[in-house]
């Protein structure tokens, strides 16, 4: 009810009051019209901040609700959203595509409608299964618009309303062809990624292997000449014997035979074809254990680790390495011919021969180039200590050397495998390799393995 404050009062009432009420009866009046007025000023301004935050409050919402309509249209992923019972209250442009249904003819609809008989027994739980649980890639085939299934990875979880009550169900389906496309290229990928690793580790070793052909071939050459020359000689005596030997069966008179024997030195034969053949046995012997060596090196055989003297071994890697060499350095080996390691002799011998091979590429670019190896046993552990005099390892690449693939060598001069190579093998016989700088300068690599 509105009170009309402008109304005047009754004659009766005016003639009970005297002239000092009517004074103060127009002033109260007055009040009561400035406390309305500034009551209603309050009420407007409110009015105006209201409209101007719900104005607001209505331009985030369509914000929002264009930002929701772009994400559901650029998704190439299926959404359904339906209420308790099921049918469809919004669905977007990837599930129009595929049914060939605008979102319109689906509202209202069953959900259900849009799978095949096959999946019928699977999508009729959903609906219990969101009571208490999210259905995660459960498989099934949505009908295309020409009624061709197409298999896709559901997931359907609950939608609650603002109060956290349960009103619906989200559907949300990815075709199970572009998954199982995806992992095929990603398993071919990986397949092809893992057969070039281990091309790239194998292509190391031979390239490894080749750096020594020199040096072998000159640690091949001293035994096979020795043996060569010892065969020809046993083919001369040998020829000698024979004839010999013919002149006795024909009878020959003694005189004749002892003058053939002094003719043909039989007598130094017989006392040289023993020592032509030890030496022989020993030229060959060598040959062997070199080839012995290189099956090591280049091959994948796996052995036990056993005892075994490193003195041999140090030596045998580094006149491999330093016979081959563009540059000769200078080299200083200093390991006690008792000193012993556990390990297998064959892959510390292609941790050697890498090292030494490093250490020579790094001092390329030095005027006098210059290595050290020693070795030591320290407790229950043996070291073997390699030491060039070249510009040491950047201290940021300390911990990247054992890396595959790293390397700062030029383009085409080294693959980075060979102490990633190294580092493994040192691991698979039980010990360990680490890389330091020497503070005199150079760069310092440590074998370590299990002493006897």
């Amino acid at each position: 009810m509105v009170t009309d404050y402008s109304a005047k009062p009754s004659g009766g009432l005016i003639a009970n009051l005297g002239t000092d009420n009517q004074m103060m009866h127009d002033s109260g009046s007055e009040e009561a019209w400035i406390e309305v007025i500034q009551k209603m000023d309050l009420v407007y301004a409110d009015l105006v901040r209201y409209q101007v935050e719900l104005e607001e409050k209505n331009s985030a919402l369509e914000e929002a609700q264009h930002f929701i309509e772009s994400v559901q249209t650029a998704m190439t992923d299926v959404l359904i959203v339906c209420d308790i019972q099921g049918r469809i209250q919004q669905a977007n442009k990837a599930l129009e595509t595929i049914t060939g249904r605008s979102e319109k003819e689906l509202l209202n609809r069953s959900f259900k409608e849009l799978f095949g008989e096959s999946s019928q027994h699977l999508v009729d739980g959903f609906a219990d299964k969101i009571r208490s649980e999210t259905v995660y890639d459960c498989e099934v085939n949505l009908l295309r618009a020409d009624g061709k299934p197409t298999p896709l990875a559901m997931n359907c979880s609950s939608r609650y309303d603002h109060n956290g009550r349960l009103v619906g169900m989200v559907l949300i389906g990815r075709p199970v062809g572009e998954l199982r496309r995806a992992y095929e290229e990603l398993h071919a990928t990986h397949r092809e990624l893992k057969q070039a690793q281990e091309q790239l580790v194998h292509s190391e070793k031979m390239a490894s292997l080749g750096r020594l052909v020199a040096g072998v071939a000159h640690e091949l050459n001293n035994p096979i000449s020795f043996v060569f020359g010892n065969m020809h000689a046993l083919k001369r005596y040998g020829s000698r014997i024979t004839q010999y030997l013919d002149a006795i069966h024909k009878g020959t008179a003694e005189e004749e035979r002892e003058a053939l024997r002094k003719q043909l030195k039989i007598d130094h034969i017989l006392s040289d074809i023993g020592s032509l053949i030890d030496g022989t046995l020993e030229g060959a012997e060598r040959v062997s254990d070199i080839v012995l060596d290189l099956r090591r090196f280049s091959g994948n055989q796996q052995e036990d680790t056993q005892p075994f003297p490193l003195a041999p071994v140090v030596a045998t890697a580094v006149d491999w390495v330093v016979k081959a060499a563009r540059r000769k350095p200078e080299v200083s080996v200093d390991i006690p011919e008792e000193l012993e390691a556990v390990g297998i002799k064959g892959l510390v011998h292609q941790i050697l021969v890498n090292l030494v091979q490093n250490a020579i590429d790094v001092m390329d670019e030095v005027d006098a180039p210059r290595l050290q190896i020693r070795g030591w046993q320290d407790w229950d552990n043996v070291r073997i200590e390699v030491r060039d005099f070249g510009p040491g390892i950047p201290k940021q690449d300390l911990m990247r050397v054992f890396d595959p693939f790293f390397t700062t060598k030029d383009v085409g001069k080294g693959t980075g495998l060979g102490l990633y190579i190294s580092y493994g093998l040192a691991s698979d016989q039980g010990g360990s390799l680490i890389a330091s700088n020497h503070p005199d300068g150079g760069a310092m690599f440590t074998l370590t393995l299990k002493a006897v």
